[in-house]
């Protein structure tokens, strides 16, 4: 008789669920976006080599290394369509305070005077420690100094799509819009071969942004194939004031500059009426909802339900740490599913396969990664979760996808793996870069901004 050789891989993954998020292909019915039980994740390379019967997989595949979560959903890596890493540093500084009051008299000040590459460094690594101990793979970054805060990605082994900021205002960092766009532009080239980074540009928001910065914005964004994310209607104010001093509400006067499209992410859009549902949905734009931190500054609670019904491609966001203080996705899952039955009366809005997929594969689209992250399916890298439901907490389990939103937290993640990495092994960090940073080296680090800031 003729023996079959086994095909190698890297890593064989035998979860009692995996959780696809989309379908392998039509020609494969039996792959669907529900969760798969007893089956197996193949990687080789990084590469999510093949998804099949567990019994199939151990015939088909000689693994380096074959792990077992008996109790776990294995997920896709969690997307964080909006961040800003760097101001887990500024956690609690400054809180129960209006956006407006909360930006002009403490976070802005603050920033003016300690904002630094060795800032940002610092607070990004804490912030990426905490993304990936749970669940969260990649994250869509938005601050200053955003080479230092690249390099801290690369540190710590986490995939990353840093925003080239841009202000009309001076601060440590730049001195005006041109000099802005000029060092983003400088921090792509010279990371632009680093295969877990990515780019956006990343004007702050229409209040803090001229027509003739937003114009050359488009254009650069049009001609490098680059996502433009920025904060847009986020509070009633902003609103009143963009119609006091334009004559425009701010989504009509970025679609004037011929701003929105397919790779426009607006972040917030809380105050939206149903004729901009109807611009953004027409345009193909996508939202990155950040409800923790709506609910936290007190803007309000974004018409989601009335968003998806429309069309447009939702992503969560956490915010930064400043406006949220916990950088969780689950806790943005579960809260968006909510708000959303809540605010609409509808108790099917935003049920919970959707939430989880706005939180993997929709937030991967909105960044043009969906090609390469956001679903577990061949082809794919290899950014994967394990959630443990054994806990009494997560008992009975008649629908894992339904747990994974409304009953796990971040808690329960057990292990990630980046590209292939392992990052989380057992619900402890490892391999966090060159330095061999450790919890100690990052509370150490989070000490010392403390003292600072409030000397």
């Amino acid at each position: 008789m003729q023996l079959t050789m086994k095909a190698p891989a890297d890593l064989l993954l035998l979860p009692q669920w995996v959780v696809p998020v989309e379908s392998a292909g039509a020609d494969d019915p039996a792959r669907a976006c529900g969760a798969l039980s007893d089956h197996a994740v193949v990687v080789r390379d990084g590469e999510i080599l093949d998804v099949l019967p567990a019994a199939a997989a151990e015939d088909r595949y000689d693994a380096a290394q074959t792990v077992a979560l008996s109790s776990h959903a294995l997920i896709p890596g969690l997307v964080n369509l909006h961040g800003h890493a760097a101001m887990s540093l500024l956690r609690g500084f400054a809180d129960d305070l209006p956006l407006m009051t909360w930006l002009h008299e403490h976070i802005w000040p603050a920033e003016k005077k300690h904002v630094s590459e060795a800032f940002v460094r610092d607070g990004t690594l804490l912030a990426a420690a905490e993304m990936l101990a749970g669940g969260i793979t990649c994250c869509n970054d938005m601050y200053f100094y955003p080479q230092a805060a690249g390099e801290a990605f690369l540190q710590a082994g986490m995939r990353a799509t840093l925003g080239m900021i841009v202000l009309e205002f001076p601060s440590a960092y730049a001195s005006d819009a041109d000099d802005y766009l000029a060092k983003g532009l400088a921090m792509r080239d010279e990371l632009k071969d680093e295969p877990l980074l990515s780019f956006a540009f990343a004007p702050h928001a229409p209040y803090t942004i001229a027509d003739a910065t937003f114009g050359r914005i488009g254009t650069l964004a049009e001609q490098l194939g680059l996502p433009i994310h920025t904060h847009i209607h986020e509070t009633a104010d902003e609103i009143r004031d963009s119609l006091k001093q334009c004559g425009l509400r701010p989504l009509e006067r970025l679609a004037r500059l011929g701003l929105l499209g397919p790779n426009f992410i607006g972040v917030h859009a809380v105050h939206v009426s149903d004729a901009e549902i109807g611009l953004l949905a027409q345009y193909g734009c996508h939202v990155a909802h950040c409800p923790t931190s709506n609910l936290k500054l007190a803007s309000g609670i974004a018409p989601i339900a009335d968003l998806l019904r429309a069309g447009v491609n939702i992503g969560f966001g956490t915010d930064g740490a400043a406006s949220n203080n916990r950088l969780d996705l689950f806790a943005e899952m579960r809260l968006a599913a909510l708000l959303a039955k809540g605010a609409s009366g509808d108790a099917a809005a935003l049920p919970a396969a959707a939430a989880l997929k706005a939180a993997t594969l929709d937030a991967a689209r909105a960044l043009n990664l969906d090609s390469r992250i956001g679903s577990i399916v061949p082809g794919k890298r290899a950014d994967l979760v394990a959630v443990d439901l054994h806990a009494l907490s997560s008992q009975p389990v008649f629908d894992p996808v339904s747990h994974l939103v409304y009953v796990a937290g971040r808690e329960h993640v057990t292990h990630v793996w980046v590209d292939g990495k392992l990052k989380l092994n057992d619900r402890c960090l490892v391999d966090l870069g060159q330095n061999n940073l450790n919890i100690d080296d990052l509370n150490a680090r989070a000490r010392y901004w403390r003292t600072k800031l409030t000397a």
